[in-house]
């Protein structure tokens, strides 16, 4: 008889994409998430816990670059099998979409305008690659129902205050702002830019003008007008060679694949280029030179009047354009923006993997999306918001050695016969009671080698030994463990003689001896 199979051990590996967190980084994942909402609260949003999945119906279809959402997300059918299949859920791919189903649900119950964070994981069923990953962390707020760039103009001067309270300097960050009419009026401009010269008749041109969104079709489809969009937003990638290319004929990635263009015109392709170079020394030159480029376009105009009040509430905040700059080539991917978007980008230069400078880059986005709870309610309901990378925010302060990199861990009391662990647990009780991290050596104590190594991986500031002499005579052994490692790398033979970093206090003065190292440590 055929011995039965063994049933195989299962792998221990991350899945492909995903990641584990250990440590320190999760105590600076919190930390950063604890000040952020702090700024948050500090501008009257409210916490906001919705759920991880929804159903692909109410996720809809925003994902970037992708036609169906359950192609981009993590989604399985309920009883796919069964008679009656339920409904296709999803884990949720960002925190916007289900606040637009949350607020269609509670609207009744809901303040209007309604102010809410949220922060959590999200997952994209997107190829992986190096620093992208298939789960990564968002920190957002929006305010709904709420019409006036007035909002739109708080969320910027916020993410400006998140970026500096997490430890972003000034000068190292900036937040770049535009609005998605300018750049529909720029659009216009560049594909009917001669028909309209040509049928300058008043308000005939003006009609043309206000029926273009609808009859966009007339001599460019809506895909390319989309794909427009994309191509302005990989400018930063690109530059503005790589743009015409795109816009025009194609052109050749690193890989050396080709991608084909939108096949747009020359002439078309240089009045967008133009539109990407109207970034200028201050907000109010940026403004006049929009004016110019988006001519008589009434969406143009629309969306530049907008921009202009949001760089003049700001500026009355003391947001200058050191701070929050208003940029032409900030597009957003997301297809569900209508008016001001936004992103905050930081400024200074890191090194790849391969050695070469490079700008860290954006950090956080958002913008107004006035059609995504309408989708739910058939009614428009203004809404407008932001989304912070937590995880690239976490890289960038460690980029510039603003996180701690060694973990401090806690206070490690030997065991030094098993018959007393009471009385080790008694120390460690008083140590947490004065606010301490501490614990008391679980494993086997036979070796007390072992013990030591156990608190030098634990990264312990202080190990803390009482044997039955040291009872006796009411006293404990402190070893100093940051100067053992100071000594261990610095100190002559000599000097680590006349600086022991073990010695013996009175039981009674356990928690101040313990604190006066981990204040010198620290």
């Amino acid at each position: 008889m055929a011995k039965p199979k063994k049933t195989p051990r299962p792998k221990a590996q991350t899945p492909k994409g995903f990641r584990d967190y250990f440590g320190t980084e999760v105590t600076h994942r919190a930390e950063m998430l604890s000040k952020i909402a702090a700024v948050y609260h500090r501008y009257g949003f409210d916490a906001l816990e919705s759920s991880g999945v929804e159903t692909v119906e109410a996720l809809g279809k925003f994902l970037p670059d992708v036609d169906r959402p359950n192609e981009g997300v993590f989604a399985w059918q309920e009883d796919s099998e069964g008679d009656k299949p339920g409904d296709w859920l999803a884990l949720r791919y960002d925190l916007t979409a289900p606040l637009a189903r949350v607020y269609a649900q509670h609207r009744n119950d809901l303040p209007m305008p309604y102010r809410r964070y949220a922060m959590g994981p999200v997952w994209r069923n997107e190829k992986p690659g190096p620093g992208r990953f298939r789960q990564f962390y968002q920190c957002d707020a929006d305010t709904v129902g709420a019409p006036s760039v007035a909002a739109d103009a708080e969320i910027c001067a916020m993410l400006a205050d998140c970026l500096e309270e997490v430890g972003i300097a000034r000068g190292d960050y900036v937040v770049r702002v535009n609005n998605r009419k300018v750049l529909d009026g720029a659009i216009q401009v560049a594909l009917y830019g001669d028909e309209l010269t040509a049928r300058n008749d008043g308000n005939h041109v003006q009609n043309l003008l206000d029926t273009f969104v609808d009859d966009i079709r007339m001599s460019v489809s809506e895909q390319a007008h989309t794909q427009i969009l994309r191509t302005i937003d990989k400018f930063d990638k690109v530059g503005f060679v790589g743009v015409s290319q795109l816009l025009t004929t194609g052109r050749k990635d690193e890989s050396g694949a080709f991608i084909e263009g939108v096949g747009l015109s020359t002439s078309s392709a240089e009045k967008v280029l133009e539109f990407l170079h109207a970034r200028k020394i201050s907000n109010e030159h940026t403004l006049a030179a929009l004016d110019n480029l988006v001519g008589q376009t009434s969406i143009g105009r629309q969306g530049v009047d907008e921009l202009r009040e949001i760089a003049d509430l700001l500026a009355a905040q003391g947001y200058g354009p050191d701070r929050i700059a208003i940029d032409p080539s900030v597009v957003r991917g997301l297809g569900y923006y209508t008016g001001p978007v936004f992103e905050a980008e930081l400024t200074f230069e890191i090194k790849d993997e391969k050695g070469r400078a490079r700008n860290f880059g954006s950090v956080a986005g958002g913008g107004r999306y006035d059609d995504l709870v309408k989708r739910f309610t058939g009614q428009e309901v203004p809404a407008t918001g932001v989304s912070i990378g937590v995880d690239r925010l976490l890289a960038a302060l460690a980029a510039k050695g603003r996180l701690e990199t060694e973990a401090t861990g806690p206070v490690v009391v030997t065991v030094m016969d098993r018959d007393r662990m009471a009385d080790y647990q008694a120390m460690v009780a008083e140590l947490r009671q004065a606010g301490i991290r501490a614990e008391v050596y679980l494993g086997n104590p036979k070796n007390f080698g072992n013990q030591m190594k156990y608190a030098d991986k634990r990264q312990s500031p202080v190990v803390v030994i009482e044997g039955g002499d040291e009872k006796d005579r009411g006293v404990v052994q402190i070893k100093d463990m940051v100067l053992g490692a100071q000594l261990a790398q610095e100190a002559s033979h000599d000097e680590w003689k006349e600086r022991p970093n073990q010695y013996e206090v009175p039981r009674a003065d356990l928690i101040k001896a313990v604190r006066d190292i981990l204040d010198r440590a620290s």
